[in-house]
């Protein structure tokens, strides 16, 4: 057994299974290191010869809530590198040579969306949700992933409304294997890791490898598209609004159609 690790997440590899577990209270949303961070640990555990399949798993009250937005809004100049950040955690996953699992609970947001939709298999506790609102956050992302886990229409519902869907409701969608009690979680998905770890480890990569190059379009292209939306957001007022107001903890006051100020969801 090896184990690594920095202040936002950890990796412990036994058995054929490198487990790494975000944990960085309170939301699990990670900085612009973090992201960088989290995607050089995925690719390492995929090069390295004592892991055949990797478990992203999270500690705290959910899986991921995205970026750290109050870090953008200290720093917005931050937002290209970490777009990048996100894109290659995302990669990482995605085109890794061993399978991924991603298991997750309580919040799937932003970032956390991007992870379990790059994911080959996905778990989830009772408890999770899953959602996007970038759009109140004065940003765009995670629509290709998204699309990887429900429907065309399921994906514009959530992407314009904001509003998450339930573990229940992804399970009905067939986004996820298997849906568990929080309390077994990290049980079911070292199970279904430790049944692919028993296998051919070369057939496992050559099998991963042919399930990508059959995907309809190139996930990594249609996210890149999507981030170049973010960039084209954050220049516009409305986007620095939204962080700080999200910072303040307060109601953005948004322009409505008629250019009058007004908050948002409302008219004036």
């Amino acid at each position: 057994m090896s184990v690594s690790g920095n202040k936002q997440f950890s990796t412990i590899i036994s058995e054929g299974i490198a487990e790494i577990v975000i944990d960085r209270p309170p939301v699990n949303a990670l900085d612009d290191a973090g992201w960088h961070g989290l995607a050089d640990e995925i690719i390492r555990a995929g090069q390295n010869p004592a892991a055949r399949v990797i478990v992203l798993r999270a500690e705290g009250r959910g899986f991921c809530a995205g970026v750290d937005i109050k870090e953008l809004d200290l720093h917005p100049e931050k937002i290209v590198s970490v777009n990048a950040g996100n894109y290659r955690s995302f990669e990482a996953v995605h085109r890794n040579p061993l399978p991924v699992i991603v298991a997750v609970h309580g919040f799937v947001l932003g970032g956390g969306i991007g992870l379990a939709g790059a994911a080959d298999i996905v778990v989830a506790a009772e408890d999770a949700t899953f959602g996007v609102p970038e759009v109140d956050r004065g940003a765009m992302g995670g629509g290709a992933h998204l699309q990887r886990l429900f429907p065309l229409q399921k994906v514009r519902m959530m992407y314009f409304s904001g509003e998450p869907i339930t573990a229940a409701e992804a399970y009905r969608l067939g986004a996820i294997e298997k849906m568990v009690p929080r309390a077994e979680l990290r049980a079911a998905a070292l199970a279904i890791a430790g049944k692919i770890a028993a296998k051919s480890t070369a057939m496992i990569r050559l099998a991963k490898e042919s399930l990508n190059g059959v995907e309809d379009g190139n996930l990594e292209t249609k996210y890149r598209w999507e981030q170049g939306f973010t960039l084209q957001a954050y220049l516009s007022v409305e986007s620095a609004e939204t962080r700080r107001a999200f910072v303040e903890k307060r109601q953005a006051r948004l322009n409505d159609q008629t250019g009058k100020s007004g908050p948002s969801g409302s008219s004036t």
